[in-house]
């Protein structure tokens, strides 16, 4: 197995992203692994993952904008779909013949409107073999919980934006987009015929469970091929996951989509 490689990528919208790429067991399939709000792919709960992936096949990490090293500034989930095209671009000019997209909370909110965007033309770039969301929203804007009111307040407010910077996430100050982005679960059912597995936690403090519902439900009802995984006792996004649901969600991508092919 090589050394991690790590670049820098260019989004269509001319962002720098700092990437990692972590050979794996596999060379038929790669991971693009999507972080948090907040996170980075340098961090420990975030390397959890990756070290768990690579089992199972190459992984490609990033920071979205506004995250970590990337440039740019978070929009919270609107123009993130390029930092996620971008990765999946440089996971083919790898060699890898198939991409799977593995993305935690906002990440996992991105994978999806990434995919669907990709799968029905209106992305251009970054078409995907498999969709894995662990923890997302599938609505935007949810205010439904005390911690994302929380959020909320951090991303609408200049003193909220401000104390985020200091912490390391740089957020838009141009406010949330109006009109809202594709909601991720309107965005689960472009998918077609790429397999899409969902995960969720009964403890999540974040996002009940009408939100994987919702994203699996809408799936389903457009003929996408859709897994719903609720996992008792597991909290919210990388830090909660267990390594057995990681090694879990590895084993699906495989079967899902290498297997399919074979």
């Amino acid at each position: 197995m090589t050394d991690p490689l790590e670049t820098t990528l260019r989004t269509t919208d001319g962002v720098d992203i700092s990437a990692v790429h972590v050979p794996g067991a596999y060379d038929d399939l790669c991971f693009v692994m999507v972080h948090g709000f907040t996170g980075n792919w340098r961090e420990e709960r975030v390397q959890k993952v990756i070290g768990r992936l690579v089992r199972f096949g190459g992984v490609v990490a990033i920071d979205m904008r506004g995250h970590g090293r990337s440039g740019g500034a978070s929009t919270v989930g609107k123009s993130e779909v390029l930092d996620v095209a971008a990765a999946v671009e440089w996971a083919r000019a790898l060699g890898y013949p198939r991409v799977v997209t593995a993305g935690f909370s906002m990440g996992g909110a991105v994978v999806l409107r990434e995919a669907g965007l990709s799968a029905s033309g209106e992305l251009g770039t970054g078409r995907v073999d498999g969709v894995i969301s662990v923890s997302a929203p599938a609505f935007w804007y949810y205010r439904g919980t005390r911690i994302m009111r929380i959020v909320h307040r951090l991303v609408e407010t200049r003193s909220g934006r401000l104390a985020m910077r200091a912490s390391g996430t740089r957020i838009s100050g141009e406010g949330w987009s109006d009109p809202a982005p594709t909601p991720p679960h309107e965005a689960a059912a472009l998918l077609g015929s790429i397999p899409l597995l969902v995960v969720h936690g009964d403890e999540d403090k974040y996002f009940p469970l009408e939100h994987p519902r919702a994203i699996h439900d809408a799936a389903r009802r457009s003929g996408v091929r859709t897994d719903l995984w609720l996992v008792r006792g597991f909290g919210h996004a990388e830090s909660a996951i267990s390594t057995d649901d990681l090694d879990r969600i590895g084993a699906w991508a495989r079967e899902c989509v290498v297997g399919a092919e074979g």
